[in-house]
């Protein structure tokens, strides 16, 4: 069992993974786990390959958290290991947390976290608590040590996230007139981050994101 195996294995199922580390007793992760995994989506494909899915169009709750499950919980049985979720809980498990522990994300100017490949975009469909010690590549640069202008610190039309996050400003504005295009196409916020101009994800995609935030 090796990452490029793993990885290779994931982005068939149009996943990836978002970044790894060796835990340690203080990062809350099951007993017995030597390296925990995140997974993340793996673009282009992965919207097209969940929208024909049964759970995209069965009308009941939450597809996307049970496609997330029914596709990855049998990729880590039959490799001894364990997948845990967002949303499991409560308890929930720590996944900020570990996103940052895994060197591929970090918190933005915004306080939203940042990943090195999907930008402001990034999102964990599940973590993978494996049984084996595996050699990891090393983590990148954090992708805002390297940029001057700094656009999402000004692309909110409401300054929402000028300091603690103003979840009722937000919406205001998404109920409003002028809220079309972040709900259609997606946050202005994390559309602006150069870091995730390259991660192919949908303005459809972005929307039913949206729509899951902020039902209308």
């Amino acid at each position: 069992m090796s990452y490029a195996e793993l990885q290779s294995s994931l982005q068939e199922l149009h996943l990836d993974i978002f970044g790894a580390f060796h835990p340690t007793p203080l990062d809350q992760v099951p007993d017995g786990c030597k390296t925990l995994l995140l997974i993340g989506p793996y673009e282009p494909g992965f919207w097209d390959t969940f929208k024909v899915s049964p759970e995209f169009s069965d009308g009941l709750p939450d597809p996307l958290d049970r496609w997330s499950k029914r596709i990855i919980t049998p990729w880590a049985i039959i490799r001894n290991a364990t997948a845990l979720f967002p949303s499991d809980g409560p308890p929930y498990a720590p996944f900020l947390d570990w996103a940052r522990h895994s060197g591929r994300a970090w918190v933005s100017p915004v306080r939203m976290l940042v990943h090195d490949h999907a930008g402001l975009f990034v999102s964990y469909r599940a973590a993978i608590a494996l049984p084996v010690e595996i050699n990891l590549p090393p983590a990148g640069p954090n992708p805002c040590d390297s940029c001057d202008t700094r656009p999402c610190k000004s692309a909110c039309p409401v300054n929402a996230l000028a300091n603690a996050y103003d979840v009722s400003a937000c919406k205001s504005y998404l109920n409003g007139p002028n809220g079309r295009d972040c709900m259609e196409t997606g946050c202005l916020v994390r559309r602006t981050c150069p870091a995730g101009r390259k991660y192919a994800r949908l303005p459809e995609q972005s929307a039913f994101h949206m729509a899951s935030f902020n039902p209308q």
